[in-house]
């Protein structure tokens, strides 16, 4: 079921099972769930786990009702890590789900818990939505339903030039959409106004400064930010573009050894040509040090959108702590 037609009786008593390779996609689930069982009631308790540290009882302890409200939900990450000797008791809930409870359990793609999302496909009490990773030719229709997701239109050339002119990234694609609707509140984007916005050096945009500060690359990142801050780059683009990059370098890191390029490239969930950038990235970024990047990226992101005053000056900081951050073991 797509997520958009999720409703209180689709969630609650009932198990989410979120699969696929798109992370972004993966979330809005995520957070189309939480919003439906809000909007049911008021008082819902929240909580989230990863797989890794479920347990029947920790499971049963989170889905049980509380002082303050019986309806709950819980969110279950990396279902791809959920150890062997819960899985009997995952099933074993999701066969007989807790009313006024709604569990999600979101599985990162690939074949690891192939085994499990077997079983729970079979279970009448599991509804899966499972996002598929996007041809080139559909990006424009994608960019297409974000603008109308905020009351907006687009033509189809507008759609085209915004995914050249940002790329890719869907996290990215959907805060461009987001901004040009509030910055063009009530007009059709056309494609000159895309050329308006995100005009100038194609190299110079959120993702050029993203890849040399993760490459280690300071003064090269300060350049290409001053610049694209100087021609009204927004800034949620930029730090959108910062968390795709330590996304893309967590999988690249994580990946298992040994896989074809083009396999490679669809575990990583990014194209080809793009692994030799995260290849040569890699080499400088400890776990660690990749963990404190994700923290930094999340804290800019924070910062601008309302967090703190500046966003330049927050994100001259989020530059110079990942540069900073690379081959420090």
């Amino acid at each position: 079921m797509p997520a958009a037609n999720l409703d209180s009786s689709s969630v609650l008593g009932r198990v989410t099972l979120v699969t696929g390779k798109e992370e972004f996609l993966n979330e809005r689930t995520v957070q189309t769930v939480r919003d439906v069982v809000r909007a049911h009631d008021g008082e819902a308790e929240f909580s989230e786990t990863g797989a890794s540290d479920l347990t029947l009882a920790s499971l049963g302890e989170m889905s049980a009702p509380s002082l303050f409200s019986a309806t709950r939900c819980v969110v279950v990450r990396g279902l791809e890590n959920l150890p062997e000797e819960s899985v009997a008791g995952l099933l074993e809930y999701a066969a007989a789900p807790v009313e006024d409870v709604a569990v999600v359990l979101v599985h990162g793609g690939g074949a690891k818990g192939s085994g499990t999302l077997t079983k729970l496909r079979k279970l009448r009490g599991v509804t899966e939505t499972k996002s598929e990773e996007l041809k080139a030719s559909e990006f424009p229709g994608f960019v297409a339903a974000e603008v109308r997701r905020h009351g907006a239109t687009i033509d189809n050339d507008a759609a085209r030039a915004l995914v050249e002119a940002v790329g890719q990234d869907l996290r990215s694609l959907s805060a461009a959409a987001h901004q040009l609707t509030n910055d063009f509140f009530g007009e059709r984007l056309t494609a000159d106004k895309i050329a308006r916005y995100f005009g100038g050096r194609a190299e110079a945009k959120s993702f050029a400064v993203a890849d040399h500060a993760f490459s280690g690359h300071r003064e090269q990142a300060l350049e290409e930010l001053r610049w694209a801050m100087d021609n009204g780059t927004p800034a949620v683009l930029v730090t959108s573009a910062f968390a795709g990059s330590a996304r893309g370098l967590a999988r690249y890191k994580g990946a298992m050894r040994g896989l074809r390029e083009a396999d490679l490239a669809r575990e990583v969930g990014v194209p080809p040509w793009k692994l030799r950038t995260l290849r040569s990235q890699a080499q400088g970024w400890s776990e660690s040090g990749l963990s404190r990047a994700i923290r930094a990226v999340a804290q800019a992101d924070a910062d601008i959108k309302g967090a703190a005053s500046d966003a330049s000056y927050a994100l001259e900081r989020l530059v110079l702590t990942i540069a900073g951050l690379r081959d420090e073991r």
